[in-house]
Protein backbone atom coordinates (compact mmCIF):
# COMPACT_ATOMS: atom_id res chain seq x y z
CA UNK A 1 0.00 0.00 0.00
CA UNK A 2 2.80 2.36 1.04
CA UNK A 3 4.49 1.17 -2.00
CA UNK A 4 1.16 2.41 -4.42
CA UNK A 5 1.16 5.65 -2.14
CA UNK A 6 4.51 6.77 -3.05
CA UNK A 7 4.08 5.90 -6.65
CA UNK A 8 0.59 8.07 -7.19
CA UNK A 9 2.96 10.96 -5.45
CA UNK A 10 5.50 10.65 -7.90
CA UNK A 11 3.35 10.60 -10.90
CA UNK A 12 1.04 13.83 -9.49
CA UNK A 13 4.13 15.60 -8.89
CA UNK A 14 5.51 15.23 -11.83
CA UNK A 15 1.89 16.06 -13.63
CA UNK A 16 2.19 19.37 -11.77
CA UNK A 17 5.55 20.27 -12.75
CA UNK A 18 4.72 19.41 -16.28
CA UNK A 19 1.28 21.35 -16.33
CA UNK A 20 3.94 24.35 -14.74
CA UNK A 21 6.41 24.14 -17.05
CA UNK A 22 3.71 23.65 -20.53
CA UNK A 23 2.02 26.62 -18.30
CA UNK A 24 5.42 28.43 -18.40
CA UNK A 25 6.23 28.16 -21.77
CA UNK A 26 2.48 28.04 -23.18
CA UNK A 27 4.51 31.43 -25.28
CA UNK A 28 7.33 29.99 -26.36
CA UNK A 29 10.42 32.23 -26.18
CA UNK A 30 7.92 35.35 -26.24
CA UNK A 31 7.87 34.80 -22.13
CA UNK A 32 11.20 34.74 -22.01
CA UNK A 33 12.46 37.66 -24.45
CA UNK A 34 13.10 40.34 -22.00
CA UNK A 35 15.27 37.59 -19.82
CA UNK A 36 17.60 36.64 -22.35
CA UNK A 37 21.25 37.75 -22.23
CA UNK A 38 23.05 38.76 -25.23
CA UNK A 39 26.01 36.40 -26.21
CA UNK A 40 29.86 37.59 -26.29
CA UNK A 41 30.85 38.76 -29.83
CA UNK A 42 32.27 36.31 -31.79
CA UNK A 43 36.08 36.18 -32.38
CA UNK A 44 37.28 37.74 -35.92
CA UNK A 45 39.93 35.63 -37.79
CA UNK A 46 42.83 36.32 -39.70
CA UNK A 47 41.92 35.78 -43.38
CA UNK A 48 44.96 34.64 -46.03
CA UNK A 49 43.25 35.15 -49.44
CA UNK A 50 44.15 32.26 -51.95
CA UNK A 51 43.13 34.02 -55.59
CA UNK A 52 43.26 31.19 -57.62
CA UNK A 53 40.04 29.73 -55.34
CA UNK A 54 38.74 32.63 -53.71
CA UNK A 55 35.32 35.18 -54.90
CA UNK A 56 33.83 37.59 -53.86
CA UNK A 57 30.32 38.31 -53.60
CA UNK A 58 28.95 41.53 -53.94
CA UNK A 59 25.27 41.63 -52.60
CA UNK A 60 22.70 44.22 -53.42
CA UNK A 61 25.13 46.78 -52.59
CA UNK A 62 22.60 49.06 -54.73
CA UNK A 63 20.46 51.77 -54.57
CA UNK A 64 17.08 50.27 -54.94
CA UNK A 65 18.01 47.49 -52.53
CA UNK A 66 19.79 49.72 -49.85
CA UNK A 67 16.17 51.71 -49.09
CA UNK A 68 15.41 54.30 -46.59
CA UNK A 69 15.56 51.94 -43.48
CA UNK A 70 18.81 50.33 -44.60
CA UNK A 71 20.58 53.43 -46.41
CA UNK A 72 22.15 54.90 -43.35
CA UNK A 73 24.23 51.79 -42.44
CA UNK A 74 24.50 51.00 -45.77
CA UNK A 75 26.16 54.32 -46.97
CA UNK A 76 27.92 53.91 -43.94
CA UNK A 77 29.90 50.98 -44.56
CA UNK A 78 30.77 51.45 -48.78
CA UNK A 79 33.87 53.50 -47.54
CA UNK A 80 35.14 50.02 -45.64
CA UNK A 81 33.41 48.29 -48.76
CA UNK A 82 35.51 50.24 -51.51
CA UNK A 83 38.83 49.53 -49.08
CA UNK A 84 38.00 45.82 -49.56
CA UNK A 85 37.06 45.75 -53.11
CA UNK A 86 40.16 48.17 -54.28
CA UNK A 87 42.25 44.83 -52.71
CA UNK A 88 40.62 41.92 -53.98
CA UNK A 89 41.39 43.33 -57.53
CA UNK A 90 44.61 44.34 -57.10
CA UNK A 91 45.05 40.28 -56.08
CA UNK A 92 43.28 39.33 -58.89
CA UNK A 93 39.84 37.67 -56.77
CA UNK A 94 37.42 36.74 -58.89
CA UNK A 95 34.59 39.16 -58.22
CA UNK A 96 30.57 38.56 -58.91
CA UNK A 97 27.74 40.90 -58.15
CA UNK A 98 24.04 39.93 -57.11
CA UNK A 99 21.55 42.66 -57.72
CA UNK A 100 17.53 42.54 -56.03
CA UNK A 101 14.08 41.98 -57.26
CA UNK A 102 12.16 44.29 -55.08
CA UNK A 103 10.98 46.95 -54.91
CA UNK A 104 12.00 46.41 -58.71
CA UNK A 105 14.72 44.34 -60.36
CA UNK A 106 17.83 45.47 -60.13
CA UNK A 107 20.33 46.50 -63.00
CA UNK A 108 24.21 47.27 -62.88
CA UNK A 109 23.36 51.11 -63.39
CA UNK A 110 22.07 50.85 -59.59
CA UNK A 111 24.99 49.92 -58.29
CA UNK A 112 26.83 52.16 -55.87
CA UNK A 113 29.91 53.60 -56.94
CA UNK A 114 31.97 52.98 -54.59
CA UNK A 115 31.29 49.07 -55.48
CA UNK A 116 31.06 49.55 -58.92
CA UNK A 117 31.46 47.18 -61.78
CA UNK A 118 34.99 47.07 -63.90
CA UNK A 119 34.60 45.38 -67.04
CA UNK A 120 32.46 42.51 -67.59
CA UNK A 121 32.46 41.21 -63.95
CA UNK A 122 29.83 38.83 -63.72
CA UNK A 123 26.05 39.38 -62.24
CA UNK A 124 23.14 37.33 -61.57
CA UNK A 125 19.74 38.81 -59.77
CA UNK A 126 17.34 37.19 -57.09
CA UNK A 127 15.91 37.60 -53.83
CA UNK A 128 17.58 36.75 -50.38
CA UNK A 129 19.33 33.59 -52.26
CA UNK A 130 21.41 34.76 -54.47
CA UNK A 131 21.43 30.81 -55.70
CA UNK A 132 17.61 30.19 -56.36
CA UNK A 133 16.91 30.55 -59.87
CA UNK A 134 20.15 32.18 -61.23
CA UNK A 135 23.53 30.98 -62.60
CA UNK A 136 25.46 31.63 -59.36
CA UNK A 137 26.44 28.27 -58.58
CA UNK A 138 27.92 27.64 -62.34
CA UNK A 139 29.99 30.77 -62.45
CA UNK A 140 31.76 29.86 -59.50
CA UNK A 141 32.11 26.10 -60.14
CA UNK A 142 33.47 26.84 -63.55
CA UNK A 143 36.26 29.42 -61.92
CA UNK A 144 36.95 26.51 -59.24
CA UNK A 145 35.77 28.74 -56.14
CA UNK A 146 36.12 26.97 -53.05
CA UNK A 147 35.90 30.12 -51.02
CA UNK A 148 33.48 33.06 -50.97
CA UNK A 149 33.56 36.29 -49.30
CA UNK A 150 30.46 38.09 -48.64
CA UNK A 151 29.62 41.07 -48.26
CA UNK A 152 26.27 43.32 -48.36
CA UNK A 153 22.88 43.68 -47.95
CA UNK A 154 20.70 43.34 -46.26
CA UNK A 155 22.96 41.21 -43.62
CA UNK A 156 19.99 38.83 -42.62
CA UNK A 157 18.41 38.39 -46.19
CA UNK A 158 20.69 38.07 -48.82
CA UNK A 159 24.14 37.81 -47.07
CA UNK A 160 22.61 35.49 -44.46
CA UNK A 161 20.99 33.17 -47.07
CA UNK A 162 23.75 33.46 -49.67
CA UNK A 163 25.97 32.57 -47.17
CA UNK A 164 23.83 29.12 -46.20
CA UNK A 165 23.77 28.45 -49.77
CA UNK A 166 27.12 28.21 -50.27
CA UNK A 167 27.83 26.30 -47.72
CA UNK A 168 25.34 23.92 -48.56
CA UNK A 169 26.89 23.61 -51.55
CA UNK A 170 30.23 22.88 -49.51
CA UNK A 171 32.11 26.02 -49.70
CA UNK A 172 33.98 27.54 -47.19
CA UNK A 173 32.33 30.97 -46.29
CA UNK A 174 34.25 34.31 -45.08
CA UNK A 175 32.21 37.44 -43.67
CA UNK A 176 33.77 40.76 -42.81
CA UNK A 177 31.21 42.19 -40.68
CA UNK A 178 32.30 45.72 -41.64
CA UNK A 179 31.04 44.92 -44.75
CA UNK A 180 27.65 43.96 -44.24
CA UNK A 181 24.53 46.43 -43.26
CA UNK A 182 21.28 45.96 -41.88
CA UNK A 183 18.38 48.27 -41.06
CA UNK A 184 19.57 48.05 -37.39
CA UNK A 185 22.16 46.87 -34.86
CA UNK A 186 20.26 43.95 -34.23
CA UNK A 187 19.45 42.84 -37.46
CA UNK A 188 23.69 42.74 -37.95
CA UNK A 189 24.34 41.18 -34.68
CA UNK A 190 21.92 38.17 -35.10
CA UNK A 191 23.29 37.66 -38.74
CA UNK A 192 26.67 36.97 -36.89
CA UNK A 193 25.67 35.32 -34.21
CA UNK A 194 23.52 32.74 -36.77
CA UNK A 195 26.71 32.06 -38.88
CA UNK A 196 28.78 31.38 -36.35
CA UNK A 197 26.37 29.11 -34.05
CA UNK A 198 23.72 27.36 -36.80
CA UNK A 199 23.86 23.93 -37.60
CA UNK A 200 26.44 22.94 -40.34
CA UNK A 201 27.30 27.36 -40.63
CA UNK A 202 29.48 26.98 -37.91
CA UNK A 203 31.99 24.86 -38.94
CA UNK A 204 32.25 26.67 -42.92
CA UNK A 205 31.72 29.95 -41.87
CA UNK A 206 34.40 32.20 -40.70
CA UNK A 207 33.75 35.96 -39.34
CA UNK A 208 36.62 38.56 -39.49
CA UNK A 209 37.11 42.70 -40.37
CA UNK A 210 38.35 43.97 -43.85
CA UNK A 211 41.60 44.86 -42.55
CA UNK A 212 42.21 41.24 -41.42
CA UNK A 213 41.73 40.08 -44.99
CA UNK A 214 45.16 39.62 -46.65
Amino acid sequence: MNHKIRWRSVVMTFLCNGFFMSSLYAQGIISEWSSVKTPPPPTLTKILVDPKNTALLVLDVSTTTCNLEVRPRCIAMLPTVKKLMTTARAKNLFIVYALGILPKPGVPADIWPEAAMVGEEPWVRSGPDKYLNTDLDKILKEKGIKTVIVIGTASHGAVLHTAAGAVFRGLNVVVPIDAIAAESAYAEQYTAWHLQNAPRMAASVKLTSVDLIE
